[in-house]
């Protein structure tokens, strides 16, 4: 049903390429990163509450098309559908039927609870296409809420110098702000300008998050000491970090469940908080879905297609594509 093409994963019955990565005339997107959603297409389908972000990165002249999560369309001879894939704002599961055979394009997903998005969605499926960003054993998640404790406690340990916290933009920072508020964090949060953009996207979807307001907004002569400020990594030791005196610095991320990333980012602390499934949620899902047969995209794809091959007995190999995974 799914065909790979210069332009990307293309379903003819609907005359649509899923999140392709050259300019095509109907995009069906699973989210508004952009490795997945990119500019130039004719006319974008996607998840109602992904709009203002696609506006903002692509343009507010886009052809867009919303959708709620479960409503049925009907593309020429295929039934789409969009189920929450859990990973942010209007993340979704692409369902492609047609004829009875149901694929699912997965995107990018998560199973952890993130009250900064819809949880995950399980859909049953014949043909599965996955990411694997994080497909080795070695990544499992602590929950949310354990993580933001501890980066509560870093910050607030020292309330001597300001605590620069960076993390993507997107998706990221504002699961931090959810899941500082979530545990009873009430304090006012900083943000660099580029995460605070889409920042009032989520709380435009009435997202509850701990109070925030940009840097920018503070009188340059304030020192900020004892302030949590949430910044993307492009900020790390770029200009922009000089109106800080000596901070502690910190990244949110799942890499930095590897020993020596953090050390190598040059951060002095590392949290790990992802927004992808880990290797339990990648397994997990494939077996929810009952999939016959399972592609493996971006990420460890190798690894986990031979590990569904010969521990699950189910027919997977990997799919090469563009997308790539945790990124700002």
């Amino acid at each position: 049903m799914i065909e790979h093409t210069p332009q990307g994963l293309y379903c003819r019955a609907a005359d649509a390429w899923i999140d392709p990565w050259r300019p095509v005339p109907r995009a069906l997107i699973t989210h508004a990163h952009a490795d997945h959603a990119r500019a130039g297409c004719g006319e974008y389908w996607a998840v109602d509450l992904s709009e203002g972000v696609m506006r903002q990165r692509l343009g507010q002249d886009i052809t867009f098309h919303p959708v709620r999560y479960g409503e049925e369309i009907w593309l020429g001879q295929c039934k789409v559908s969009f189920h929450s894939a859990g990973h942010v704002l209007g993340s979704a599961q692409i369902r492609l039927e047609v004829d009875h055979e149901v694929w699912l394009v997965s995107g990018d997903y998560k199973r952890d609870s993130d009250p900064s998005c819809d949880a995950f969605e399980p859909v049953r499926c014949d043909v599965l296409i996955t990411e694997a960003t994080f497909g080795l054993p070695i990544y499992r998640w602590q929950s949310g809420a354990a993580v933001a404790r501890d980066i509560r406690d870093w910050w607030q340990g020292d309330r001597n110098r300001p605590s620069l916290l960076f993390c993507y933009a997107f998706g990221k920072a504002q699961r931090l702000l959810a899941e500082l508020q979530a545990i009873g964090v009430e304090e006012e949060v900083l943000l660099h300008g580029a995460v605070e953009t889409v920042t009032r996207h989520y709380r435009d979807a009435g997202v509850p998050m701990t109070p925030s307001r940009p840097v920018s907004e503070l009188p340059r002569k304030e020192t900020l000491a004892g302030r949590l400020v949430l910044a993307p990594p492009s900020a790390h030791r770029s200009s922009w970090m000089r109106r800080f005196k000596t901070p502690q610095t910190g990244f949110a991320s799942g890499w930095m469940a590897v020993r020596g990333a953090r050390r190598r980012r040059g951060y002095e602390r590392g949290f790990v908080l992802s927004d992808h499934a880990d290797w339990a949620g990648l397994v997990r899902t494939v077996r929810e879905s009952g999939a016959r047969k399972v592609y493996v995209t971006h990420g460890q794809s190798e690894v986990l297609a031979r590990y569904l091959q010969e521990s699950e007995g189910i027919d997977a190999e990997p799919l090469e594509t563009l997308f790539e995974g945790e990124s700002d």
